[in-house]
């Protein structure tokens, strides 16, 4: 299964995106005995629209135009349902044992998700009731799918 994140918002060179590459590069090695066969991140630039609502649709409209029909979407926003790493972790194992082959994990701009794309989601998940700067967001998220490699592999790495 490849894992995708489709993120609104560049992540520029620095310790963010150091991170962000160090916690995937980690999750792609141990994902491999998993059936993780890639994990990437594609990146959409903020739209410039005056409206809030026709920028969450722009952007919507262009990550949905580049997502496979048949991949399953989960949408990480604040008002979304709070999980632990664990059961993070078996909702990735139980999309895999599926036969699913793309899932897509996408981070909306600063307004939040597009209708089109909240209509196509699986499931919305948030990351505590806080909001999160799109930066910090991809580098929590690209841990959690490290911890969630670790934790189906019985690796030590998630301690309970």
């Amino acid at each position: 299964m490849r894992i995708l994140i489709a993120a609104v918002g560049k992540l520029k060179a620095g310790p963010e995106r150091d991170l962000c590459d160090r916690y995937l590069d980690r999750a792609q090695k141990t994902g491999r005995a998993l059936g993780l066969t890639r994990i990437e991140v594609r990146e959409w630039p903020e739209s410039r629209a005056p409206r809030g609502e026709d920028r969450r649709a722009e952007e919507a409209a262009v990550i949905a135009a580049e997502i496979s029909p048949d991949a399953r979407i989960i949408l990480l926003d604040e008002r979304g349902s709070n999980t632990t790493s664990t059961e993070f972790a078996t909702q990735i194992g139980d999309i895999r044992d599926r036969g699913v082959s793309d899932l897509v994990f996408a981070i909306g701009g600063p307004d939040g998700h597009g209708s089109a794309l909240v209509a196509r989601a699986h499931h919305i998940v948030a990351f505590g009731a806080m909001t999160w700067p799109h930066q910090v967001m991809r580098v929590l998220l690209a841990e959690q799918i490290y911890r969630a490699t670790t934790i189906l592999s019985g690796h030590p790495y998630h301690r309970i």
